[in-house]
């Protein structure tokens, strides 16, 4: 196969290419800046930090729980239900209430006049708790 002169490199387009690999070359040799105390770390699975100090919840269905707040996300510890950690969700009636879900479990929190009122919703095995902030 031979090269026909449209595509062969010109003294235009040579300049161009080696100017965007140095570009491409000083990418991905900078080293990246740390990271300030305060931005939010990648997303790990893990707990939250806490903002807040973490409120505790009594729920019918003889279910107990610690809520921990971090800023888009809760860490529940319920016991021999275990820990779940949700992530914060659309919805939400009003100003107040927050709703916060996984795959196995939905939090609706700032409930009732007071908003110390919430519910848990398990989906396996299906259950619904009502529970006051204490």
């Amino acid at each position: 196969m031979t090269r026909s002169a449209s595509h062969a490199p010109t003294s235009r387009t040579l300049p161009g290419a080696l100017a965007a690999a140095a570009l491409l070359a000083a990418c991905a040799t900078a080293p990246l800046p740390p990271a300030s105390p305060g931005a939010p770390g990648p997303a790990t699975g893990a707990a939250p930090e806490a903002a807040a100090p973490p409120q505790r919840f009594r729920c019918d269905q003889g279910i107990e729980f610690t809520a921990r707040y971090g800023p888009d996300s809760v860490a529940i510890e319920a016991g021999a239900r275990g820990r779940e950690v949700l992530l914060r969700d659309a919805g939400g009636v009003t100003p107040q209430q927050t709703v916060y879900s996984n795959d196995r479990l939905r939090a609706e929190f700032g409930l009732g006049a007071s908003g110390a009122e919430a519910i848990l919703r398990y989906a396996e095995p299906a259950l619904v708790a009502h529970c006051t902030r204490q």
